[in-house]
């Protein structure tokens, strides 16, 4: 039977009560439904091994922010302060210390462009806080990073980030990338937290070397936006909905391939997805700033 793949803890949990009996209970798991302004929040607490590998994914806290429409009047807003009041506990062991934002994937492909485009607009203080202590000494010192990927730079996210972390020191690493989806309907649309770290690639079968606590020696938390569904997954999905016998892996794999499905409007999609991931960090990295102030310091 075909493994869908998703890099969502919801959407594991949603496949583990799929293929589950009706009176087996998912333990090790905590799970929590709840609005932030206008954005439907799941919180899963993965509190035991059991729990890990049922739903495949390290023991720790992971948070979905289901967007809503951006367009809309206030989405914008809504989602950014939704998402950083979800960030804000998560950066707790951080203690107000230098945090390290790094921007992973490939930004000459588009659905793996959230990371560097977000970047971007990540309000910098690190070097204005050494050089002007009296202007901006009120705000957290944040230094960020744009990695690039291994076909262009010839080194892994994990060497390239691991050596500015033994240089700077940071308290804590935020690490913003591009996610895996079993459903459309969440492409662009959803942001998930996680305190776990990350493992590029592993969404889309091309895991790259982890970046979490253990292998950077400071906690790390991941702000992933799922851009894409695996054509199988997606493929498994539908055979689902329609009633139809699960289809068997080879011919599915033979049948898609490597294909990967993203939306037709993923350019101004991630545009706008990756200005909210970086507004909600910088709203909790500098909660003491409106969005407006974090604008204009970005203009």
């Amino acid at each position: 039977m075909y493994q869908k793949r998703t890099d969502l803890a919801t959407e594991a949990r949603e496949l583990w009560n799929e293929s589950a009996a009706e009176k087996t209970v998912l333990s090790g798991v905590i799970a929590r439904e709840y609005m932030r302004e206008s954005c439907r929040v799941t919180h899963i607490q993965i509190t035991d091994e059991q729990g890990a590998k049922a739903l495949h994914k390290p023991v720790g806290n992971y948070i979905t922010v289901e967007l809503g429409s951006l367009g809309e009047q206030g989405g914008f807003s809504d989602a950014v302060e939704a998402a950083a009041a979800e960030l804000m506990p998560l950066l707790a062991p951080a203690e107000g210390g230098h945090v390290l934002v790094a921007g992973l994937g490939n930004r000459a492909i588009t659905p793996d462009a959230i990371g560097p485009a977000a970047i971007g607009q990540i309000l910098v203080t690190r070097h204005l806080i050494d050089h002007l202590p009296d202007m901006f000494g009120n705000l957290r010192p944040v230094s960020a990073l744009s990695t690039g990927v291994l076909g262009t730079t010839g080194m892994e996210s994990a060497e390239i980030i691991r050596g500015v972390v033994d240089r700077t020191k940071p308290a804590m690493v935020i690490l913003i990338d591009a996610l895996a989806s079993r459903s459309l309907s969440r492409l662009c649309t959803t942001i998930q937290l996680a305190d776990t770290g990350i493992t590029p690639g592993s969404g889309v079968g091309n895991s790259r070397a982890a970046l979490n606590r253990e292998s950077l020696g400071v906690p790390v938390i991941a702000l992933g936006v799922p851009t894409v569904v695996e054509a199988a997954t997606l493929l498994a999905d539908l055979s689902d909905e329609a009633g139809l016998p699960a289809p068997d892996e080879e011919l599915l794999k033979g049948f898609t391939g490597n294909l990967i499905v993203t939306p037709k409007d993923i350019d101004k999609n991630i545009a706008e997805i990756a200005r909210v991931s970086a507004f909600a960090a910088n709203r909790a990295l500098h909660p003491t700033l409106t969005q407006e102030e974090i604008a204009a310091y970005l203009a």
